[in-house]
């Protein structure tokens, strides 16, 4: 994770800044798809400026080598209209580091699952289980997020990111959304 190239979002009238950085992360996440890439990694510098978004820039992290085919691959083309993005540069050196991850919450699957689970080992009705593990259950988070559509079923889904601060770099793979449930990313301003 030696060199990072930057994004930003530029001022638009017609689009808000989180419709923007969900159309360009979407086109992100298809291209590492495309390249089968695990070794670039990405940070939200902004995160935290809105409530509900990533804030209006994206870093991509990763060697030189790992993002010349991703700059160079042409996905930008489609939203440079609505973004800036800088040429590949070196990171700076004494550098914090952080962990970007995804964030599921506890949702109606799982808590179906969960009581068909009470049920087999408790034996109780199904509305007892109902009555163990109530709706409310459900988590509501309140971390930042992107909202993507899956390409297989169509259906729109958040993808709710936490970034925090470690004490050391780890390195590691990355999904196709260029984060990881280990790894870090170099973070700085």
């Amino acid at each position: 994770m030696d060199h990072y190239a930057e994004f930003r979002l530029l001022p638009d009238t017609e689009f808000s800044a989180n419709h923007l950085m969900n159309a360009l992360f979407a086109t992100l996440h298809r291209t590492l798809v495309e390249l089968g890439s695990t070794d670039i990694g990405v940070s939200f510098p902004a995160l935290g400026a809105q409530p509900t978004g990533v804030g209006e820039r994206l870093r991509l992290h990763g060697s030189e080598s790992a993002l010349r085919p991703c700059i160079d691959a042409g996905w930008f083309k489609s939203i440079r209209d609505h973004a800036s993005r800088s040429e590949i540069r070196p990171v700076p050196e004494n550098v914090r580091h952080v962990q970007v991850r995804r964030v599921q919450p506890l949702g109606g699957s799982d808590l179906r699952r969960l009581r068909r689970r009470l049920m087999a080992r408790s034996g109780c009705s199904q509305e007892q289980a109902a009555q163990r593990i109530p709706a409310s259950a459900a988590e509501r988070l309140t971390l930042p997020f992107l909202s993507l559509r899956s390409a297989s079923t169509g259906q729109m889904y958040r993808l709710f990111i936490e970034q925090k601060s470690v004490a050391q770099p780890v390195g590691g793979a990355f999904n196709s959304y260029g984060i990881s449930k280990t790894a870090t990313v170099p973070y700085f301003d």
